[in-house]
């Protein structure tokens, strides 16, 4: 019998774990991601590199995670509900052997989470198996689905990552390769999606044509026999790799033991990287563009500051996101910047409700003011953006319960007012409070003295790249990849790994 932990190849007994939570308790961010890792690295353990590759990719999801390793033809797969650290321990690594792995984490966007949903997604063709792992949104899912069904696949989970799976297969199994395969797989899907794919013959690494989502290459101790593909740079930091470049919009790259070849498989490629993944979605230290994001996030509050100046004694950001562009803000306006709010670490994604009593405090679960650093002072809060506003009510209430006499309210990005359908999970466009309601109106049901939000051409001049080279409609409402009517109406987008 297979453990309760171990999934079998022909496992398909769906394991529910309710994490239903109220909405005032949400955390009033955009929530994404899931971070993907390959490796290809023979003669070393590349299960533990995955296991600490997917540690420094934590932050882009923390409901499950999975590693699948290739021996050969043989697959030897585990994931499960947790965290990384909650999900593998030694013994377990030590079952996974072979010469290249896929891993994944993941963040869900519904009520509720299934480890049959957990990927790598892993499926079986007449070259052998195949694991994949997805970061993105497919839009034309409920199209896709439909004709896999026609096609007598055989689906057992709700994502869209495991369509991706089933359509690499399907192009296998009429008699293609595994390249030829997994281009016509991938001009089959419309939105985004960010892959590494595991086979027998070696590793994929594949992006959307606009890019949406990042993927990087490293080179593991320099040696070009040696790759590794990672959400983030910090996933190759983290084990030694080497940042050889990003994988680029519309391209495919193989890895094998003849090296690293590359394909563009789509005709038009346009980069529209999510502009949130610089914001707030990856890790300060990930870099992209040459520089880390914290040195784009610096720049964030500085810009905030000339356009909303405020007059004020002490400027604080809200952990850990927004803490950069308070700095900046604090560079640039010549105010002060202190720690005025403590984040406890360790709280992470929790299955346990807290009692009637904590929800009412609300924000002290993850966030505790230092009373002497507020008392009596005016002050600035940085964040990086505002959603719903629920918590920022409390957290405002929390800062004025700690003595400051006022607060004002900055936001480093601007507000949100349309959902997102490429791999970010936002409530529907009339829960978005900028959706609904002015600036001031905002400022008024938070309850702070004065609120400003940075301007979309200061976001975008802060990048110092190509301001066309961003995806940007969380604030527009311009979405690069057209989405259907149906999805927009119902966000008919299924249950899926990369949210």
């Amino acid at each position: 019998m297979i453990p309760n932990h171990r999934l079998s190849l022909d496992d398909r007994t769906e394991s529910c774990r309710d994490t239903t939570t109220d909405i005032e308790f949400r955390p009033d961010k955009q929530e994404e991601a899931c971070g993907v890792f390959g490796i290809f690295a023979p003669e070393e353990d590349v299960a533990k590199l995955t296991y600490f590759g997917l540690y420094a990719l934590q932050h882009r999801g923390q409901e499950s995670a999975g590693i699948a390793t290739f021996e050969g033809t043989k697959v030897h797969l585990h994931k499960e509900m947790g965290l990384v650290s909650q999900v593998f321990n030694e013994s377990i690594l030590n079952q996974l052997p072979g010469n290249l792995a896929v891993g994944h984490t993941r963040y869900s966007t519904t009520g509720s989470s299934r480890v049959v949903n957990a990927q790598p997604a892993v499926v079986e063709t007449d070259l052998g198996t195949l694991a994949l792992a997805h970061n993105g949104n497919l839009v034309n899912t409920p199209q896709l689905r439909e004709e896999l069904l026609q096609s007598n696949c055989n689906l057992v989970t709700s994502t869209d990552s495991e369509l991706i799976a089933f359509a690499i297969a399907e192009e296998i199994n009429s008699g293609k390769k595994w390249l030829e395969g997994a281009i016509s797989a991938f001009q089959r899907c419309q939105g985004a999606f960010s892959l590494v794919v595991g086979t027998p013959e070696g590793v994929m690494g594949a992006r959307d044509p606009n890019g949406i989502r990042p993927l990087v290459i490293g080179t593991l101790d320099g040696n070009p026999q040696r790759y590794v593909f990672a959400s983030e740079t910090c996933g190759l930091d983290i084990i030694g790799a080497d940042y050889l470049r990003d994988v680029e919009p519309g391209e495919l790259v193989w890895i094998t033991e003849q090296g690293l070849a590359s394909f563009h498989w789509a005709q038009q490629p346009q980069r529209k990287l999510c502009i949130f993944e610089m914001i707030y979605f990856a890790r300060p230290d990930s870099v992209m563009h040459a520089e880390s994001l914290y040195s784009y996030r610096l720049r964030l509050g500085r810009q905030l500051a000339q356009e909303s100046p405020a007059d004020a004694d002490v400027i604080i950001g809200v952990p850990d996101s927004g803490i950069p562009a308070a700095i900046g803000f604090s560079q640039a306006s010549g105010i002060p910047y202190a720690e005025g709010l403590i984040k406890n670490r360790y709280v992470g994604r929790t299955f346990i409700q807290p009692t009637q009593t904590m929800r009412e405090s609300g924000i002290r679960m993850k966030l505790n003011p230092l009373k002497d650093v507020l008392v009596g002072k005016r002050i600035v809060i940085v964040d990086d953006s505002i959603v719903r506003g629920t918590t920022s009510r409390k957290l405002v209430k929390a800062l004025r319960d700690a003595g400051a006499v006022e607060v004002h309210m900055r936001v480093s990005s601007p507000p949100v007012t349309h959902p997102c359908f490429y791999g970010i999970d936002t409530d529907t466009q009339d829960q978005l409070i900028a959706a609904t309601k002015s600036v001031e109106e905002i400022a008024k049901q938070i309850e702070v003295d004065s609120l400003a939000y940075l301007s979309k051409e200061g976001m975008l001049k802060a990048t110092q790249e190509d301001p066309n080279s961003f995806c940007s409609a969380c604030f527009t409402g311009d979405y690069p990849i057209p989405v259907p009517e149906l999805v927009k109406r119902s966000k008919l987008i299924l249950e899926h790994s990369a949210v």
